[in-house]
């Protein structure tokens, strides 16, 4: 799938072998603006958390974002009926978005979104009727972006991972609405 935006091509794709370690590393990139936002304590369960296996060992897509031949930011996609985060037992009857993150020098072109498009197309042609997403209470410009493409709060499944106040809001897409 190609965007276009700005500059050039933004061209959506799978993960390629050989390709995970950049990504995980452009993670912790694309998150460190938020290691003041909590303690220490919290900071560093984010990064484990983006630097874990789940995403590998639990049949999601990866799928990545390039501009001229380069990773400007990804995406997973978890299936339904998957744990999708290994802080927590529950799994969800929809896939569920993770780890959007985008090159922080580059931000701003539309790569975030063309990453979450990617997304609800290809859970669409999954024939999902939805999909799910969380997202940190701290992360307002993500959640910004989620409820500007429809995304709706579903207060019922935020989680509160460490018990220290810190909500991560879970969001909700019917993908059946319009289609």
């Amino acid at each position: 799938m190609k965007h276009t935006k700005g500059d050039g091509y933004v061209k959506i794709r799978k993960m390629k072998q050989g390709e995970i370690q950049l990504i995980r590393e452009l993670r912790v990139k694309g998150y460190r603006e938020y290691e003041t936002c909590v303690s220490s304590e919290h900071s560093n369960v984010l990064k484990t958390s983006l630097l874990c296996d789940n995403d590998i060992k639990s049949n999601a897509d990866i799928f990545v974002a390039e501009i001229d031949g380069n990773i400007a930011g990804s995406i997973v996609l978890f299936p339904a009926s998957i744990q999708a985060y290994d802080w927590s037992e529950d799994v969800q009857e929809y896939p569920e978005i993770r780890m959007l993150s985008v090159n922080p020098d580059i931000r701003g072109k539309g790569i975030g979104r063309a990453l979450v498009e990617h997304c609800l197309q290809v859970a669409k042609e999954q024939n999902n009727a939805q999909i799910g997403l969380h997202t940190a209470s701290f992360m307002t410009k993500a959640s910004a972006l989620y409820e500007s493409m429809g995304f709706s709060r579903v207060t019922e499944l935020d989680l509160e991972p460490m018990n220290d106040g810190l909500i991560v809001k879970a969001y909700r897409l019917n993908l059946k609405k319009n289609a």
